[in-house]
């Protein structure tokens, strides 16, 4: 028997963000690495219990291993008691038969028994893809208060950028939402999607549905150029994303590692480096996450450098995300500034696949999206 939990959280963490290429080819778009230490998981779940969620589903689903592996039992969270806490919820066989995630609102329908156990009134779907800090409970207040059955967070943004913001921060009354989802299901023209379906059903249908104004950050970080942005973002020192904030703080599951080493000849500039990294060259604006290595006489500008990577000596990157376990070798050189570049249409983030090793004196253009091995290139034929 488990106690009752006025308000459950259910992340859909299952999607596999093809827009960002080789960084989600071996994990799901949540398990990406941000901001020096974190995963994009780290918000939606930090925001949970700063909310005062206990029980919360994370729904996976494309390429789960690296994410069920970073939750774990949710103890970096405070997610690990033994009646809530968070739960992994990937897709499972039933009586009838196995069945993939259809559509997110398929997803919720599927984990039904897992909401009931609880006996919630209201119930959070987020999306596990989105970096910004939120309280769910002043959403959910909102929604009790207009005696709502669906309170949508909406975010004001110039008219140009909508079609690329979709927030998918929902509120439900639970009794609500799990009538529409039997009747979504029982229609087999669905696509069995929030967006698509549930929502206009209850517009259709006269339910009572607000719009809840969100104001602070938020970043739909499922490109290659938003990423990137967004981590960048972190260098400003007048940013609305606050990560020292102590009365909202994300928390993350970090290796334990030694404090960071910069060498007697490395030059820091506004960058984050996180524990772990050894760096004895120029790094300036960028963000170095834990256990990266810049050697002697490498440059890295304007670039985010993953977990474990390494920048060998004389390698210059600019402009770049060099991901997790990847060797940039000696003197080669990834991505450009986009004023060296003539054609500014060529101009773009150079990305390099985790665990790829780009060989010395090899050349990776601006916009580039590396995921096999670079030989080296012969001292002759370097430029």
């Amino acid at each position: 028997m488990f106690p009752k939990q006025e308000t459950v959280a259910m992340i859909l963490a299952g999607g596999q963000g093809s827009r960002l290429g080789v960084l989600t080819s071996k994990l799901a778009k949540p398990a990406v690495a941000y901001g020096g230490k974190y995963r994009i998981i780290d918000f939606p779940l930090s925001n949970c219990v700063n909310s005062g969620i206990e029980a919360v589903g994370v729904l996976t689903q494309y390429q789960p291993l690296v994410l069920n592996e970073y939750i774990g039992n949710g103890q970096p969270w405070d997610l690990d008691s033994m009646n809530s806490g968070v739960q992994v919820l990937p897709p499972y066989q039933r009586s009838r038969g196995a069945d993939w995630y259809k559509g997110t609102a398929n997803a919720i329908y599927q984990n039904m028994n897992y909401i009931d156990r609880y006996d919630p009134d209201y119930v959070v779907v987020l999306s596990g893809d989105h970096i910004y800090k939120m309280d769910y409970s002043k959403m959910v207040a909102y929604h009790k208060e207009k005696e709502a059955a669906c309170t949508i967070a909406v975010i004001d943004v110039p008219l140009a950028e909508a079609s690329r913001f979709g927030m998918g921060i929902y509120v439900f009354s639970w009794n609500k939402l799990k009538e529409y989802l039997i009747a979504d299901e029982k229609d087999k023209s669905s696509s069995n999607d929030f967006g698509k379906n549930v929502l206009p059903a209850m517009l259709n249908a006269g339910e009572r549905m607000f719009a809840y104004e969100f104001q602070g950050y938020w970043k739909d970080v499922g490109t290659i150029d938003s990423l990137w942005e967004s981590n960048m973002d972190l260098l400003d020192p007048n940013t609305t994303l606050d990560l020292s904030d102590e009365n909202w703080k994300i928390y993350s599951r970090n290796p334990v590692m030694p404090p960071q080493y910069v060498g007697e000849e490395a030059v820091i500039q506004n960058s984050l480096v996180a524990d772990g990294c050894n760096v004895y060259g120029n790094v300036d604006f960028s963000v170095l996450f834990a256990g990266v290595n810049v050697a002697p006489g490498a440059v890295v500008k304007d670039s985010i450098i993953m977990p474990g990577a390494r920048v060998e000596e004389g390698a210059v990157v600019q402009y770049a995300i060099v991901a997790e376990n990847a060797v940039v070798g000696e003197n080669a050189v990834v991505g450009a500034r986009p004023e060296e570049i003539e054609q500014k249409d060529e101009w773009g983030v150079a990305v390099i696949g985790d665990n790829i090793k780009i060989g010395a004196g090899a050349v990776v253009p601006p916009k580039a999206m590396i995921d096999k091995d670079i030989p080296e290139v012969a001292k002759d034929a370097r430029k």
